[in-house]
């Protein structure tokens, strides 16, 4: 599998589209609104720059993508009123993977910068976008000529499926039964992958430039972990039923993986500290429950279904990737399946995600 080719949200506006789907990722980029807003406010103290340059990587498409550059512009325009300060001008590149739905996007760009200027008053100064396709794992900037990163809900992703998991059979991803070479695989793909992106973006930021980063992580020091590895192992239950059936092969199956790594709050330390081009400000844990629809009020009866609910975000997650493997005749069948799967452990167990986000200054 060609991670940089398949690996993308779903696309559009549709029922199943990422736009649609992705509660659960707002409501973690609001929880760590606190840590973005204090990281911005600092680096635009330090020299009240008359530019001010944010790379959004791993942007995706839908309301997430402008909302988080909404909230670092108007953290830097509530300090800089308070102390008279002319606005800066901004520079937004957002940043995906080419299969990315970039169309979508650029269609709503006119709107949110009109409601930015209705929030802000003419004061602010203008904001220039730019999209930018291509791997994070690598180069895509020019040097010292970004200010800000963010990513949210991005790095766990593996440039490429680990090398070695032929023995990783009935699993589509790290799990309890999985050997320990398999564990170690994704441990070492995760190393190369972050490593390289803390290089990368070295070379892109101004000195004292920021950024901040969160997983979808675990707080065990077990890889294999339920609290990170159980909402892919209940999608590998629904796929082995299938194959049970004749629906799917067999070795269709043992040929997939998901490439993803949830890392601990350690793992990002010490590779952060083995770079050495970044200091970290903090470094916190969080959680955020499977269906993130839970308290919430005034739901129709659809929404008020859990399993319903994570089937969806994870469809428009992991779609993609099922259909370039499987085809798109199982799609509809493994999402059912695998709603009804969910529903029953979550009516019986609890189930959140983790979230490890760290805030870090260009050293």
């Amino acid at each position: 599998m060609e991670v940089v080719q398949v690996l993308h949200m779903n696309g559009g506006v549709g029922e199943t589209s990422y736009a649609n789907n992705s509660f659960v990722q707002q409501k973690v980029i609001t929880m760590t609104k606190p840590i973005m807003e204090d990281a911005i406010t600092k680096l635009y103290c330090s020299t009240y720059p008359e530019e001010i340059a944010i790379a959004d990587l791993g942007c995706s498409s839908g309301p997430n993508t402008f909302f988080v550059v909404s909230e670092l512009i108007k953290a830097v325009n509530s300090v800089r009123q308070k102390i008279c300060q002319k606005s800066p001008e901004y520079q937004v590149f957002l940043n995906d993977l080419p299969g990315n739905d970039f169309n979508t996007i650029f269609r709503s760009l006119s709107i949110f910068q009109n409601k930015l200027r209705e929030q802000l008053g003419p004061g602010i100064g203008p904001c220039f976008f730019t999209g930018v396709p291509g791997s994070f794992y690598g180069r895509l900037f020019r040097k010292n000529s970004l200010h800000f990163v963010h990513s949210s809900y991005s790095l766990q992703w593996l440039s490429q499926v680990p090398r070695g998991l032929e023995n990783n059979k009935g699993n589509i991803y790290m799990a309890s039964t999985s050997p320990p070479n398999v564990l170690k695989a994704y441990y070492e793909q995760f190393q190369q992958d972050f490593s390289l992106f803390l290089k990368c973006r070295s070379e892109e930021l101004v000195d004292g430039g920021r950024m901040v980063l969160t997983f979808l992580g675990r707080r065990s020091d077990d890889p294999s972990s339920k609290e990170c590895c159980y909402i892919w192992e209940l999608l590998a239950m629904a796929l082995n039923d299938m194959v049970l059936e004749g629906v799917i092969e067999e070795e269709k199956l043992n040929s997939f993986n998901i490439p993803q790594y949830t890392p601990s709050p350690a793992e990002v330390k010490y590779e952060v500290e083995k770079e050495g081009s970044f200091s970290i400000d903090r470094l916190e844990v969080t959680e955020v429950n499977w269906n993130a629809y839970q308290n919430e009020t005034d739901l129709s009866d659809a929404f008020k279904d859990g399993g319903y609910n994570v089937a969806k975000c994870m469809r428009a997650v992991a779609e993609p990737l099922l259909f370039s493997h499987f085809g798109e005749a199982i799609i509809d069948e493994v999402f059912r399946r695998y709603r009804e799967i969910v529903a029953d452990r979550m009516s019986k167990e609890k189930t959140e995600f983790v979230n490890v986000i760290i805030s870090l200054k260009k050293a």
